[in-house]
């Protein structure tokens, strides 16, 4: 009876031993799965928003240009007298604070860390309010 026992009591401790080291087999696996997952994700994100990055770095640079031309057709409105003319260049200039507007919110969308997606649509608004503003001065300079 004694044999028996202590055969049970080996093959129940060597179960409990294999199942023991099979958790802790598992339990390595699934933390480097989700370390791995978790790098390539944020890798992922990140050459994404480096596109956006650069396409952000591309707005403020055309909104530079396009204050610089505003500042230079300012002199050549008021030069003119004509009342549409001033109005024509307000409206582009409103036009211009919208478009800064848009890519402050560009902006505001990267550094929070937003989906792309959010900042893809951010980045189209600024677009599209940065052509209407070059737009309204090309309206302006048709009319000197």
């Amino acid at each position: 009876m004694k044999r028996s026992r202590l055969k049970f009591f080996k093959a129940t401790s060597m179960t409990i031993s294999l199942l023991g080291i099979i958790m802790v087999i598992a339990a390595i696996a699934l933390f480097v799965g989700i370390g791995l997952y978790s790098i390539y994700s944020s890798l992922n994100f990140n050459v994404d928003t480096g596109t956006a990055y650069d396409e952000l770095a591309a707005l403020n640079s055309e909104l530079s240009a396009l204050k610089t031309e505003l500042e230079n057709t300012k002199i050549q409105v008021y030069k003119t007298g004509s009342k549409k003319a001033k109005n024509d260049f307000i409206t582009a200039e409103l036009d211009a604070v919208k478009a800064e507007s848009a890519i402050g919110d560009v902006e505001s969308a990267l550094s929070t860390n937003q989906p792309l997606e959010e900042v893809n649509n951010r980045i189209t608004i600024a677009k599209t309010q940065l052509q209407k503003a070059k737009a309204s001065l090309s309206k302006v300079k048709a009319e000197i």
